[in-house]
């Protein structure tokens, strides 16, 4: 089967920082489904992976953490899904990706995809869907509904992958104040359109452009980007016992600061549940169906802002290129 893989950590500007390769197809086993694969997008675990020292530098690794296709095949143990339904999915970051034509995964982590969904905007949504939903519903705790006086929650990086499908679920799914952050008017903008109730610059201070608007303190506070930039900012921006949660990766992250107002901080990684094979490890398929239905009520929608070509290197170097510059809006798709 054709697949896209690295070799070894090199600039995405190397000629061999992604290459063309012919694999074996791989064989279900267990609870795996064999997915055709039809679409897939690029997020930022995709770069960090591929700028990963490597223990086997002749082996190619297969990236690739988002994808649609089509059952092909199932392992003995399946109970979910047959040949012939159409999947979305984030997969195991321990296993291979799914920059492939023909990629593993377990039932357990894949949910059925929107029927009102083509393959390409599909592929958009399964690794920020679950992310999201994760750090507000799990690890927040925040309680889905319309209760009264529900407080304010501010998303850092409103307009990237995860920060576009976190505003959406909140808005949709919640009485929060809605805010969130983004530098360029066409990503404000963007944010508006999904949802934000208001939008905010996070190149200036937050706490002047929140008092304008009347805001002292969030009781939510989502960092999706750039943590280390705002971190001595946050401890005040939140309420006592308010919640900050982050998933990229600050160099160092001091938690004295936050033991004043009693604030908990949440990190959310969302493959755990596939990678430590946890005991709920299929409320990720519960989560997809769920989501699956929302878009098909027609309260989410795709984050897809670009079909950017085929999955091969030269197409997948430039979507790596683009998620490096920190320029992204929404999600970037490849189809096979």
């Amino acid at each position: 089967m054709k697949a896209v893989a690295f070799f070894r950590p090199l600039p995405i500007d190397h000629p061999e920082a992604l290459v063309d390769v012919t694999l074996e197809k791989p064989v279900p086993a267990g609870r795996d489904l064999l997915v055709k694969v039809a679409a897939v997008s690029v997020n930022p675990v995709d770069t960090k992976v591929r700028r990963r020292p490597t223990a086997e530098p002749d082996k190619p690794k297969v990236l690739g953490w988002d994808a649609a296709g089509t059952v092909e095949a199932t392992g003995p143990d399946c109970v979910l899904f047959k040949p012939g339904d159409k999947v979305w999915y984030a997969g195991n970051i321990a296993r291979p990706g799914s920059n492939a034509e023909y990629n593993l995964v377990d039932e357990r982590i894949a949910g059925r995809m929107p029927r009102n969904l083509s393959f390409a905007e599909a592929a958009a949504l399964p690794l920020t869907a679950i992310t999201a939903w994760e750090m507000l519903f799990d690890r927040f705790a925040i309680r889905i509904g319309k209760p009264a006086a529900p407080g304010a929650l501010l998303i850092i990086g409103g307009a990237g992958g995860v920060g576009s499908i976190a505003v959406q679920l909140a808005r949709r799914l919640t009485s929060l104040a809605v805010i969130a952050t983004a530098s360029r008017p066409e990503t404000q903008e963007w944010c508006r359109a999904l949802g934000a109730h208001h939008v905010i610059d996070h190149s200036r201070p937050l706490a002047d452009q929140l008092a304008a608007l009347g805001v002292k303190t969030v009781e939510y506070l989502f960092c999706t980007t750039a943590t280390d930039r705002h971190l001595p900012a946050i401890p005040d921006l939140l309420a006592p016992q308010g919640k900050f949660g982050l998933i990229d990766d600050p160099p160092a992250l001091d938690a004295l600061p936050f033991k004043r107002k009693s604030l908990s901080i949440h990190w959310e990684a969302m493959f755990v549940r596939a990678l430590f094979a946890t005991s709920d490890m299929i409320a990720q398929h519960e989560l997809l169906n769920e989501v699956a239905g929302l878009v098909e009520e027609g309260l989410i929608r795709t984050t897809l802002t670009e079909r950017m070509g085929p999955v091969d290197a030269a197409t997948l170097k430039r979507a790596h290129a683009l998620i490096e510059s920190g320029r992204a809006k929404g999600k970037v798709v490849l189809e096979w």
